[in-house]
Formats: C-alpha cells, sequence, structure tokens
C-alpha cells in the first residue's frame, strides 16, 4: 500500500505524462510478489515501487525505456523455473513464471485520480488490468469483461488503521514501525501532555478526551486494529470496555496477564458483558514471544502479532510451513 500511494502522489503532480507502469500480472509457481505489485518509472527516469526482490528490475527498466519511447504496451515474461536458471547472470532461483505488462501513461490518468480520491475517503476500488489479447492493454477502473484476453482483477481496500491508545514514550516506536507499514495511524491518549503532534508526527490523526469517551472520539472503523498501551489501569479500564463491543479485526493490551485479568474481572464486576467472540479478539498481554525487552522490540512483536491475526497466520517460522508461503 505504501508503493502504490508513493505512485499514485507522483502521477497526481506529474503534469506530463510519459511515465512508464510496470504491474505483475500473473505468477506460476513461486515469486517474491505477487500480483499486484507496481513499478513506474518517471519521464524524469526516478523508480517508485518494486515487483520483485529486485532481481528483474533492471532488466524491467531497461524495457520500459522502449515502451516509453514507442507509446505501446509490452507483456514481459520471465521464467525463473529452471533448477539452473541463471537469468540476467544473478541466478533468480525462484521456481516461478511471472508476467509483467508495461504501459505508458497519460498525464494525471484517470484511474489513477479516481483511487487516490477513494484510498483518501477509505472507500474501496476495483482495478482491472488487460494484458493479454486484441483489444487496448492496460489499467482502469472497474472489471473489465472481453473474450479471449488476460485480465488481472484488484479489489484496493484503505490503508490498515491502527489505533494506538496511549501516547507514552513506548508509543513512539510503534507509530514509526507501522507508518514504515504504510497504515493509517490514529494516536489518543487522555493526557495533554503526551498526545500532541510533535511527539507523532507520523501518526494521521492524534486525538486527546478524557479516557471515557476517547474510543467515541477516534471513532474506530469496523476491521480497525486496536492496542490499548496507556500504563494506567484507571484509563485502560474504560478503554478496553468500550473497544471490547467493536467489530474491530484486534485489540491488544499491554501488560501482564494478572493485569489484563484483574481489568477484565473488575469490567465484569461493574456490568459489563464479555462474550467468547470479544474475549478470543483480545490479546493480552500483547504481541508475539520474540523475547522484546526495548520500545523498538516491544513494537515489533506486537506489529508482528497484527500482521499474522490479519493474515490469518500462526506466525511459525517458514521453515516450518508444510504448504507455499503465499
Amino acid at each position: 500500500m505504501k508503493e502504490l500511494i508513493a505512485i499514485l502522489s507522483h502521477l497526481a503532480i506529474e503534469p506530463r505524462g510519459g511515465a512508464v507502469l510496470a504491474t505483475l500480472v500473473s505468477v506460476e509457481g513461486s515469486s517474491y510478489r505477487r500480483p499486484g505489485a507496481r513499478l513506474l518509472l518517471t519521464a524524469a527516469g526516478e523508480r517508485i515501487g518494486s515487483i520483485s526482490g529486485g532481481c528483474l528490475e533492471e532488466d524491467v527498466l531497461v524495457r520500459a525505456q522502449a515502451v516509453a519511447a514507442s507509446g505501446k504496451p509490452e507483456l514481459v515474461v520471465y521464467d525463473t523455473s529452471s533448477e539452473n536458471d541463471l537469468v540476467w547472470g544473478v541466478g533468480l532461483g525462484c521456481h516461478g513464471v511471472v508476467q509483467v505488462l508495461l504501459e505508458k501513461l497519460p498525464a494525471q490518468p484517470a484511474w489513477a485520480t479516481t483511487l487516490m480520491v477513494n484510498l483518501t475517503g477509505r472507500r474501496p476500488t476495483r482495478l482491472g488490468v488487460a494484458w493479454r489479447g486484441t483489444g487496448a492493454l492496460g489499467t482502469r477502473l472497474g472489471s473489465i469483461t472481453a473474450e479471449d484476453r488476460g485480465i488481472f482483477l484488484e479489489d484496493i481496500c484503505p490503508p490498515v488503521s491502527l489505533l494506538v491508545f496511549g501516547a507514552g514514550d513506548d508509543a513512539r516506536p510503534l507509530v514509526r514501525l507501522a507508518h514504515e507499514l504504510g497504515w493509517e495511524i490514529t494516536v489518543a491518549d487522555p493526557r495533554l501532555a503526551f498526545a500532541t503532534e510533535e511527539r507523532f508526527p507520523e501518526a494521521d490523526r492524534v486525538i486527546c478526551a478524557a479516557a471515557d469517551k476517547l474510543v467515541a472520539q477516534v471513532r474506530p472503523e469496523p476491521g480497525a486494529l486496536a492496542v490499548v498501551m496507556t500504563h494506567h489501569y484507571v484509563h485502560d479500564a474504560p478503554i478496553l470496555q468500550a473497544l471490547l463491543p467493536l467489530p474491530l479485526a484486534y485489540i491488544g493490551l499491554l501488560g501482564p496477564k494478572k493485569r489484563a485479568e484483574r481489568i477484565l474481572t473488575d469490567l465484569k464486576a461493574g456490568g459489563a458483558t464479555i462474550n467468547r467472540e470479544q474475549f478470543e479478539r483480545l490479546h493480552a498481554p500483547v504481541g508475539l514471544d520474540l523475547g522484546a525487552e526495548t520500545p523498538e522490540e516491544v513494537a515489533l512483536s506486537i506489529l508482528a502479532e497484527m500482521q499474522a491475526t490479519r493474515a490469518t497466520r500462526d506466525a511459525r517460522p517458514l521453515r516450518d510451513r508444510k504448504g507455499p508461503i503465499h
């Protein structure tokens, strides 16, 4: 998502057009990136995004220059399935076949403008990329229906929404790392001295309100990820109580397991109803067991657990996985 937004941001300010977009449209077997990965070669020669781990980019850039000159789209096939593959002299060894469509873009293409507007408004967008057949090849909005044509359809959803309840010093590396992932971040805290934009320049929103009103001020959207880390029981309890009934994808609570048990016991004693679904959605203590000690390590363990939850993975080592990675 971060790469895509960077591409859209450039297209929005490029008045002349002439950039070439490379889109990974098909994968058979293994590949470092999946269909939908994009690389933009700007008219000024800049490159934004990627379609592989770096092994295909140089050849793609050479071919993109030819597409920029001719204006004609080109479908490039890279076959790395051979055991003795030495394509481009680097030994890709991915054991897969990938197809990449190169297309020259006009100035501020309509699909890019609409996609950016929808992402800003947190609305999904369907893109279609026609990459094989007798008709016009390239990217456009909506579904593409035609006979004898290779079509890649992609539903592009808004960035992941991360809600960080607690603006202490340990929240700062968490926000920085989530920003690197391209997530949309809200930081909320009842303490005015902590909840400031100066402390969290990477956050998209910083909100300050009383603890029992904080969640209502944030207005979490369905499927958002939330972590409660104010370090104060009097703040954590009402925030958690307001979060648990919401249709969130993940709720994490920082602190020892006994502390979490005490908060849940007190909430129930106060009349709160916590059903099985809500309890299973709660990760307390928050994070994976990475042996984390420093704030940066704790942030990594939290985001890793969130990503595993989003992808419905169990966070086991890849070497222990029986099936393919993707």
